[in-house]
């Protein structure tokens, strides 16, 4: 065992790394071998610097150079076409001459993600001999696959002094003057491995202006194409603008379409379950993403077995990395499809995605990739043939635990025994009803009434054999999972939740497990934990036993609305949105702990969590949803609203340029005591707008 602290604004955290070789493979933390959990906080009192009470002067030798309060320094940092843009500008705001010098440093180790998380490496490749100009260093490094990564530094205006460790500027300034300094930070990857070849990326330099004026735009543009949501309330208007920006950063353009990557720093890569879930929570404002995530996946499917990989044909992505270990097969996350999740999700999504936007001949194309899919959950994922999708890993490194909570201990027995595979899961039972459901919509659109008559009775069938084998009387809703023997798991987890989602629980169970979810157990006041307190392996600071995911609670909040429960949707909503105020730029992370709500303070963060995570991020925008009770249907031109509720917090909604097929149509909607006013303020295409109670 190893301590670690690590320092946020909440005051240093210790950190507790399990070793790896207790259990050996890969854990369910991101799939690396170190699960992190907090396990104390320390907050020793700071020492108090020199001039506490005030800047300090700058200078050397008791000698004086620039006095406080006179240089100021503005530093600011985007990302574009591959590339960290970071502008440095000072200004002399004294009445004297000022004379100083400004040194950077810098390296690169070129360590694999997987390194940074503390997997050990036997050999490492090659560390170039550093390439110096005058106004650039270039940092090489030769990996173990063959492939050549560089970090390219390139400084505007050029330095005073660089070499491959440093850069110096001599900054001269008059009163009231300033001066600009740049740095273009880009890594290139050149060479073939596993993955393919690269092409030189020997670009010229794009300048700090006009990489922010073509941000800018290329922002307003994503702006033109989408809905703009504007409520009553600024805060949430941040916490909607937050999100939809974090969302801008993590989608990048693929040569099938944008697709979100699942998170920073360490989901920084196409992750199959993340990108389904993300662009679901999005479709009612922007199909396009779904159809790019769609097309990647179907482009990336599984066409062969290969246990290494945990792959079969028709199997949908799990992730895919590109790093040196990747590519070297020191870890089977090249292509890896350890999910048992993403492929029943990949057919609810184009399900989905048709009936938002109408766009048959895309699902058309997509119609093989499909097919597939449906076969591989009637084959290769129903492990035992008893009508349930189960896994088992096939890979000796890849994940023990295949659904959404993948650590390696967030499937258990009541009395915290391990589950043993093969596993099937609450909620992939219930992924599988929504694919079948959809595959039987798509199949009637295409013209195959044979499948689409197959798959609804099919879907029937799942369901009564679902309610039957997972209700548990005494956990007071559905178990969490059937193990190898058949034996359910009775614990209390928000997997249920996701029955709800979709629409396979039992009416008569629904009221329960609503009530459940938001008594003390479960809600902390910020959302709900995903598993109870009182249940075994219960721990408000662990990864997936009793922590608070934003994604998580949005699902949550879907399946409460579409079971009428619009006033426990406002509540998730409200607790998400009252966390989102303690989170540095309104930013929901990926996760946070589950401690209970203490007055006047915070959530406790989750300090390894990914911030910005793409399904975090689309959580407020499903959780928006979720509580308005809007669906959109373009074939039929026609939008509803079911139920509509607003927290108390929001006064009204404007919804503008809200795209129905071709056409456009504005909202808005006014929050009254007992109801919300829906006014259509504008329609340029004769769209059904309808309100349900």
């Amino acid at each position: 065992m190893q301590d670690q602290v690590i320092a946020t604004d909440l005051g240093p955290y210790r950190i507790v790394r399990d070793d790896p070789a207790r259990r050996g493979g890969v854990d369910g933390n991101g799939h690396l071998p170190l699960h992190h959990q907090v396990v104390g906080v320390e907050q020793p009192q700071p020492a108090k610097p020199p001039w506490a009470g005030g800047e300090p002067d700058l200078g050397d030798a008791g000698q004086v150079r620039v006095p406080k309060s006179t240089l100021h320094m503005l530093r600011a940092k985007l990302l574009w076409r591959g590339a960290c843009q970071e502008h440095l500008r000072l200004t002399n705001h004294g009445g004297d001459r000022v004379e100083t010098q400004l040194s950077m440093s810098f390296d690169a180790d070129f360590a694999d993600l997987f390194e940074l998380r503390g997997m050990q490496r036997a050999r490492h490749g090659q560390r170039l001999a550093p390439q110096v100009g005058a106004d650039e260093v270039v940092l090489g490094y030769r990996g173990l696959d063959g492939a050549l990564r560089r970090t390219r530094l390139h400084f505007e205006p050029a330095p005073t002094r660089l070499d491959a460790a440093g850069a110096e500027f001599r900054v001269v300034l008059a009163p009231g003057e300033e001066v600009h300094l740049y740095l273009t930070t880009r890594c290139e990857r050149l060479g073939v491995g596993t993955a393919g070849a690269d092409a030189a990326t020997n670009e010229p330099t794009t300048r700090y202006e006009v990489a922010l004026r073509e941000t800018l735009q290329s922002h307003a543009a994503a702006r033109s194409t989408q809905c703009e949501i504007e409520t009553s309330n600024p805060q949430v208007n941040r916490w909607l603008d937050r999100s939809w920006s974090d969302l801008v950063m993590l989608t990048t353009a693929l040569p099938t379409g944008p697709y979100p990557y699942a998170g920073v720093p360490w989901y920084s890569t196409t992750f199959g379950r993340d990108g389904i879930l993300t662009a679901r929570e999005m479709l009612w404002v922007d199909p396009a993403l779904a159809r790019g995530v769609l097309a990647f996946l179907a482009a990336t499917q599984a066409t062969r077995r290969e246990p290494q990989r945990d792959a079969e044909p028709g199997k949908i992505l799990h992730e895919a990395r590109r790093g040196e270990m990747a590519e070297t097969g020191e870890i089977p996350f090249g292509r890896y499809y350890g999910s048992v999740d993403s492929t029943p999700l990949f057919i609810a999504l184009a399900g989905a995605y048709l009936q938002r936007s109408g766009d048959l001949a895309f699902i058309r194309e997509l119609w093989p990739h499909l097919r597939a899919a449906l076969q591989w959950i009637e084959r290769d994922g129903d492990i035992d043939g008893d009508g349930f999708c189960e896994y088992a890993r096939r890979s000796s490194d890849g994940l023990l635990q295949q659904g959404w909570k993948d650590s390696h201990d967030s499937v258990f027995h009541a009395d915290g025994r391990m589950a043993e595979p093969p596993i099937a899961l609450v909620e992939v039972q219930a992924y599988v009803f929504a694919a079948r459901m959809a595959m039987a919509t798509m199949a009637r659109r295409l013209g195959d009434a044979a499948l689409s008559g197959a798959q609804l009775r099919a879907a029937q069938t799942l369901r009564r054999q679902f309610r039957q084998a997972y209700w548990s009387e005494s956990i007071g809703t559905y178990a969490i999972a059937l193990d190898g023997a058949k034996r359910r798991c009775e614990v209390a987890t928000s997997n249920a939740a996701h029955a709800l989602w979709t629409g396979i629980a039992a009416p008569e169970h629904v009221p329960r497990i609503v009530a459940q979810l938001l008594d003390e157990r479960f809600h902390n006041g910020f959302g709900v934990r995903t598993v109870a307190a009182g249940q075994a392996r219960y721990n408000p600071m662990s990864y997936h036993n009793g922590s608070i995911w934003p994604h998580d609670n949005a699902i949550a909040a879907a399946g409460m609305a579409r079971y009428g429960f619009t006033d426990a949707a406002v509540r998730v909503m409200s607790g998400l949105f009252d966390a989102c105020l303690h989170f540095d730029q309104y930013r929901l992370p990926e996760l946070f702990c589950g401690f209970a709500r203490r007055a006047g303070e915070g959530p406790t963060l989750y300090p390894v969590a990914c911030s910005p995570q793409a399904w975090a991020s689309a959580a407020a925008f499903s959780l928006l949803r979720s509580c308005l009770g809007l669906s959109i249907d373009a074939d039929a031109r026609r939008i509803e609203l079911h139920a509509p509720k607003l927290p108390d917090f929001v006064q009204w909604v404007g919804i503008r340029q809200l795209p129905v097929g071709e056409h456009r149509v504005d909202l808005l909607l006014q929050r009254y005591q007992r109801n919300v006013g829906v006014e259509v303020t504008r329609n340029d295409g004769g769209i059904g707008v309808s309100v349900s109670l």
